[in-house]
């Protein structure tokens, strides 16, 4: 898989989620800017850029940025909710700019219920409109689902739908919503539990392993995906020893990630899988660490699956070395676990 970073065009959107975590800042990015960032992706060695927001195909800076992208050798990527793409002239006019790859944010096959989470009626035509007009235009697209509790039990349905609609689809990606800023503090009534989606996720899964497809998931601790541990984002880039870089526009700026760890509760202290999982997001803020429960299997068939070879001695090392690394950043401190606990599970 190629090393790609990520460059925020805009934070201004056509609709509005109801969980959106990168809502309008007021902050845009102007074009010396783009410039600048998309030069450090490609000075940093980066194979290719994922332009995203808010809405990227908003910005006036999307064509410069695909040019100039295309320039440095980068390849161009886009996460999009589909409205400006379902015109078909100017999703081609993208793909001759150098677009090749988009994401598409869909987060139910059920049209109200699409529609109810973006905010936005119609949403779930565009985005429609805009698959349709992948093959013909050209390129590849994957589908992006942010897991919430208005899709967490059809998670299934929507992967099957898809891949019976648009068969040319391979590739999907879910994210755990992130419950801790922005419209999804207005909106708690999206958050799912894990255990609310864990049924629904991995019958998704299976049904896409099967196929044949590939897909991703972030944000969800592997106890909550067992089967498909090699699967999880975060996994991958622990075993690959990789980074990521996001260029925001509000006060994060420029992100250079190198550690990929949430919050760790006491199943993790015995858990064998410990040095190869993220843990769980919002630990004791959102989410409850009694829902973890320990692994107690061999990580190796984990760790030969996400480099699809055998690692090297000292590569193993080094994985084991994690074991009990926490976060600095998002794990807890005592007290907090303590009054989390306390509230009914």
């Amino acid at each position: 898989m190629a090393n790609l970073g990520y460059v925020q065009l805009t934070r201004d959107c056509y609709q509005g989620c109801r969980f959106c975590s990168n809502p309008p800042t007021g902050v845009e990015l102007t074009e010396p800017q783009m410039r600048t960032e998309i030069d450090r992706m490609a000075e940093l060695g980066y194979d290719g850029i994922i332009l995203t927001g808010g809405e990227p195909s908003t910005s006036p800076l999307l064509f410069p940025a695909l040019a100039h992208a295309t320039s440095r050798g980068l390849r161009n990527r886009m996460i999009t909710n589909g409205q400006r793409l379902a015109e078909r002239d100017f999703f081609a006019r993208c793909v001759d700019a150098g677009l090749e790859h988009v994401h598409l944010s869909l987060h139910s096959h059920r049209r109200a219920v699409h529609d109810f989470i973006t905010r936005y009626p119609g949403a779930f035509d565009k985005l429609t409109a805009a698959l349709e007009h992948v093959p013909h235009v050209g390129i590849t697209a994957d589908i992006n689902t942010v897991i919430c509790s208005y899709n967490a039990d059809h998670l299934d349905a929507l992967v099957r739908w898809i891949v019976t609609t648009y068969p040319y689809v391979r590739h999907f990606v879910w994210n755990n919503m992130d419950p801790d800023g922005n419209r999804a503090e207005e909106n708690p009534d999206c958050i799912a539990k894990h255990r609310e989606f864990q049924v629904s996720l991995h019958r998704a899964m299976d049904f896409l392993h099967a196929s044949g497809r590939t897909f991703r998931a972030e944000r969800v601790p592997l106890c909550f995906m067992k089967e498909f541990a090699w699967a999880s984002t975060e996994t991958r880039k622990i075993v690959k020893e990789e980074e990521r870089c996001i260029t925001f526009l509000d006060g994060k700026g420029f992100v250079r990630q190198r550690q990929f760890l949430h919050g760790k509760g006491d199943a993790c202290e015995v858990c064998r899988w410990d040095p190869i999982c993220a843990g769980m997001f919002s630990m004791a803020k959102t989410f409850d660490e009694r829902e973890q429960s320990p692994i107690f299997d061999d990580p190796d068939p984990v760790i030969r699956a996400v480099l699809g070879r055998e690692p090297e001695p000292a590569l193993k090392e080094r994985i084991r070395a994690r074991r009990g690394q926490r976060s600095t950043t998002e794990q807890p401190d005592k007290n907090t676990r303590t009054h989390a606990r306390l509230k009914v599970l």
